[in-house]
């Protein structure tokens, strides 16, 4: 049965480009976490610190700030956390090695070999193509939403064609956003200096 509900050819295909925009949004904020070869505190937005038994987002504990290309500051609001905060980025895929004075936390970023460049774009394709299935289901369930209505002779079948040719064209210039977007972030991760 289908998730996307609509009486008419209209609320299907305005749930349609929600849910697909949705997917396109997804992907921008994943791409967001993936390191390139600058500095940006937007690659730990998936660490989960260990605060007083919760896990809690980064961002939440400490003020993270980028004072040069290549390094990122954390600065913990209670000092005692430095520790968990540390133990999280290392515990993380990132491969960084934080160091700590007492009061402030420096993660410097390392320029990226030609391997991790290459495991990065790999993993990169996946997730693009993760997002890119997540809107061709969008597309099976509106089409099966439309198949629904004109079963029960709310739309005539002349307009379940066209609607479905919509939806068609929808999926097609979502996944070619969604494709754009990706050769975008590939281009940065490649891009070496």
């Amino acid at each position: 049965m289908s998730t996307i509900y609509g009486e008419s050819i209209k609320e299907v295909e305005a749930e349609t480009k929600s849910r697909m925009h949705k997917a396109i949004d997804d992907l921008h904020r994943e791409m967001a976490t993936i390191r390139t070869g600058r500095a940006s505190p937007t690659i730990l937005e998936g660490i989960r610190v260990n605060y007083y038994g919760t896990p809690t987002p980064l961002n939440q504990v400490a003020n993270l700030s980028v004072p040069e290309p290549a390094l990122i500051m954390i600065q913990p609001w209670d000092v005692s956390q430095i520790g968990a905060i540390e133990k999280a980025i290392l515990g993380s895929d990132l491969g960084l090695n934080p160091t700590n004075d007492g009061k402030v936390i420096r993660l410097a970023i390392p320029a990226l070999t030609e391997d991790r460049r290459r495991e990065l774009v790999k993993h990169l394709h996946h997730m693009v193509e993760q997002h890119r299935v997540a809107v061709r289901n969008v597309r099976r369930e509106a089409n099966e939403q439309l198949k629904h209505l004109e079963k029960d002779k709310k739309i005539s079948e002349d307009d379940h064609h066209r609607s479905h040719d919509s939806v068609q064209k929808l999926t097609d210039g979502m996944i070619a956003q969604l494709d754009e977007a990706g050769k975008g972030k590939e281009a940065e991760i490649l891009e070496i200096g």
